[in-house]
């Protein structure tokens, strides 16, 4: 396992879990299959510029306008590039112009929509896939509503 995506995991877990201690956060590293020390994670968490508010673990005001920089980003790349977004199941189906889809699939793997749990992208097509249909259909409005 790399540093990656241990950090990329903790970021999961603070933002879709209120995490108050480091101690929850190991044990919710551990439900996931990681395993990591109090001097690792500690480093971690300030690397990834977290910070203890009163709901838990949070993202810094630096890492939110980052997170808000890579929404405008999706926005943008959604609205100068995506043709067309329909559902088959739990994978969402978003066609591209020609050569546009992976710029696309990493915008929206860097947003981390909890209804995605990846893409697989081509020239012109991005499959995401979803938990369920619901899911799906979730991630296909938010989609849509961004091209309004």
């Amino acid at each position: 396992m790399t540093k990656t995506y241990r950090q990329g995991q903790i970021l999961n877990l603070i933002r879709n879990h209120p995490i108050r201690t480091q101690e929850e956060l190991v044990q919710a590293l551990h439900k996931v299959g990681i395993e990591v020390t109090q001097v690792t994670l500690s480093r971690d968490l300030h690397e990834l510029g977290l910070v203890k508010g009163p709901q838990g673990y949070q993202e810094s005001e630096r890492a939110a306008a980052t997170a808000e920089e890579e929404a405008g980003a999706l926005r943008w790349v959604v609205v100068e590039f995506v043709r067309d977004v329909k559902t088959a199941q739990n994978i969402v189906i978003i066609k591209t112009a020609s050569g546009h889809a992976q710029p696309v699939a990493v915008a929206l793997d860097k947003e981390a929509w909890p209804e995605i749990a990846g893409t697989l992208a081509g020239d012109d097509t991005i499959f995401a896939v979803a938990a369920d249909a619901k899911q799906a259909l979730k991630a296909k409005e938010k989609l849509l509503a961004l091209l309004h």
